[in-house]
């Protein structure tokens, strides 16, 4: 394999990306026509969908509306699972639509349907006919099948690599702010004692002609695969898809946690009615005080994603989120393990009552570390996913979520026909989440490295980042940097936004933690020839494969970790590599690790406890160096420069 990118073109996408410090704030996106008119579409979508289903769910749990011979406990559950439906059905069919037409006039269709489909529902409303609702709530279930490929593949045709993060954040925020505005509006609009009918009738076609005129502004979105030719065939498209996500082993294991989180998010919404009626004696609008504060949680997990992340798709707070759910979840289950009361309390008397705080606090950090668990999964899926099949991975992503919460319906169903109660219920999912958490943590270890990485460079150092829009975007290159501690690996791939292969002295695999991480991310180990020749050779090749497929490797060409502060002589190691791959090269210098716990100042690292946390240090980047130019000499010369600047 031949490199496929030129040391102009490398430098050229070098150019684009700018500092951390250097880059807009998420919330500047809001002033963009890029970005505004979508996210108020999507979130008018939102909000509607939520004015009807929550004014639906509660009439069927609170005023014993009945439907398809079902009973209104059994009815709620088999709403959600109505609804969702559709995204099992037809999302590989729709998803090659978002590939192959241009999106803005795909989403102006879309808003359009959503008015008709609002007019069936005053129509039901008006008839009192409970089937005809259920009906309407298929059909917004499949309008929400077509539209969700198309959101996630607009969003990497109109952000920047580095604004994915804070854009996936302000729409999981902004949706559920709208589910927040619309679970009141529809709780609110279902506990009025007249004209029930004819205000949610005014509501939602209102809303709905709002997001078609907030759509009409959306800039024009080019069709990504033009070409394509619509297999027609759902079963055979469905399995196509599936096929295809196993493609990418991390794209379908973030997938997989996705999809794991509308699980366990359906359990929990869909018996948010249940819970308060029986669990909590509480009436319509304790219910409508649960599920704001369930969606306000998201909404602020999301928000602290692109803080958190720093502007990266941090995939290290995934087990965060994931750690949360489970956490917050069982002890909700012992904040309130009743069951079996009488709806009597409206939101000020339950507000009153004993444990109800500690119940509102694990509700909304459930939210919380929902929304820091699946921005940064929905972030890796736009960005490691190729362009042009972008929204069929979407697609695929929507039918596993779509199974997954139809699984999650018909576990509820079962286990609370065997007598189960909804506390137990939630326990239950909550201990379930551990063993999904462990499948796919130990199937990609990535998640697990880059979380350790994040606690370490979150917590013991300060670090300033100096030119990193000199590491390009794309393309083979070479890292080489000095080597002061046993964390220079950790904190060069916890601040640069492409995943790098860090080339290791064997010696440190032997080291009973350390080793098994580097283990663990893929790093290379090499050793002197004079030590295992055909190891060092072995490492040359796994190099030169890295660097031929277009990805990033970082050297320590001192050999070793200093012992005295001072840079090294350089090994001729790295002349080596550039002759057999030319690729560029990025000069990096760590300051302000000499004296460190992680560093040999005293002699040996790592012994005793670490005295200083949030010390100062810096990462300084510098210019691209083309393959032409290498030699050790002039490397060692720059690093040592950058360290002195």
């Amino acid at each position: 394999m031949t490199q496929d990118t030129s040391n102009s073109q490398t430098i050229e996408n070098s150019a684009t990306m700018s500092d951390q410090d250097e880059q807009p704030h998420q919330f500047t996106l809001l002033k963009q026509r890029r970005f505004l008119p979508f996210f108020l579409t999507q979130a008018l979508g939102a909000l509607n969908d939520n004015i009807f289903k929550n004014a639906l769910v509660i009439m069927i749990g609170f005023r014993g509306i009945s439907a398809l011979g079902l009973d209104s406990k059994l009815l709620v559950t088999a709403a959600a699972v109505i609804f969702i439906l559709p995204f099992f059905l037809f999302s590989a069919t729709v998803g090659q639509f978002a590939d192959k037409f241009e999106k803005s006039k795909s989403i102006r269709l879309i808003k359009l349907a959503e008015i008709g489909i609002m007019l069936l529902a005053t129509i039901g409303l008006y008839l009192d006919n409970a089937e005809l609702l259920i009906a309407v709530l298929f059909l917004m279930g499949v309008q929400s099948t077509v539209f969700g490929p198309i959101k996630y593949g607009l969003l990497p045709q109109h952000l920047k690599e580095e604004e994915l993060v804070g854009g996936n954040a302000l729409v999981e925020s902004g949706t559920f702010l709208a589910i927040l505005i619309g679970t009141i509006i529809g709780g609110a609009i279902a506990g009025l004692k007249v004209d029930i009918p004819l205000i949610l009738s005014i509501t939602i076609l209102a809303v709905s002609v709002l997001g078609y005129l907030t759509s009409r502004q959306i800039p024009v979105t080019p069709a990504v695969a033009p070409e394509l030719k619509i297999n027609w065939n759902p079963v055979s498209e469905t399995y196509r898809n599936l096929k295809f996500l196993k493609s990418n082993k991390v794209v379908f294991l973030a997938i997989l946690g996705i999809s794991w989180f509308w699980f366990y998010g359906a359990v929990f919404l869909a018996q948010i009615a249940t819970y308060t009626q029986y669990s909590l004696a509480g009436k319509e609008s304790v219910a409508t005080l649960i599920l704001a504060v369930f969606s306000l949680g998201i909404g602020i997990g999301s928000i602290l994603c692109e803080k958190l992340s720093a502007g990266r798709v941090e995939i290290g707070l995934v087990p965060i989120g994931a750690i949360g759910l489970s956490l917050f979840a069982i002890d909700l289950y012992y904040a309130n393990p009743q069951t079996g009361l009488s709806a009597i309390y409206d939101w000020q008397s339950f507000l009153d009552q004993p444990g109800t705080w500690r119940i509102l606090l694990d509700i909304a950090l459930i939210g919380v570390f929902g929304g820091i668990y699946t921005v940064p999964l929905y972030s890796l899926v736009q960005q490691r996913s190729d362009e042009k099949h972008l929204s069929r991975v979407i697609a695929g992503n929507n039918i596993l979520n779509a199974l997954f919460m139809v699984v999650s319906g018909l576990f509820s169903m079962v286990l609370l026909s065997f007598d189960y109660s909804i506390p137990q219920l939630f326990l239950i999912t909550g201990l379930i989440n551990i063993l999904v958490a462990i499948y796919v943590f130990a199937k990609a270890p990535e998640f697990i490295s880059r979380f350790i990485t994040w606690c370490l460079i979150n917590s013991i150092y300060r670090i300033k980042q100096l030119n990193l829009r000199a590491i390009p975007k794309k393309g083979g290159c070479v890292i080489v940097c000095n080597h002061v501690s046993f964390v220079d690996a950790l904190i060069i791939g916890g601040y640069c936004k492409r995943n790098i292969k860090f080339v290791m002295d064997y010696k440190i695999f032997k080291m009973p933690i350390v080793g098994k991480f580097f283990s663990i991310i893929g790093a290379i180990p090499i050793a002197p020839a004079k030590e295992n020749k055909a190891l060092m050779e072995g490492a040359f090749d796994k190099i030169a494969e890295a660097l031929e497929a277009g990805e990033m490797v970082c050297i320590f060409p001192e050999g070793r970790l200093t012992a005295n502060g001072e840079i090294g002589e350089f090994k001729p190691g790295i002349e080596k590599i550039i002759e057999r791959t030319p690729v560029p090269v990025i000069p990096m210098a760590l300051k302000g690790l000499w004296g460190s716990w992680f560093s040999r100042k005293n002699g040996t690292a790592m012994t005793g406890l670490p005295r200083k946390f949030m010390s100062k240090i810096e990462l300084v980047v510098g210019e691209l160096i083309p393959a032409e130019q290498v030699t050790r000499h002039h490397l060692r010369d720059r690093v040592y420069s950058l360290c002195e600047e």
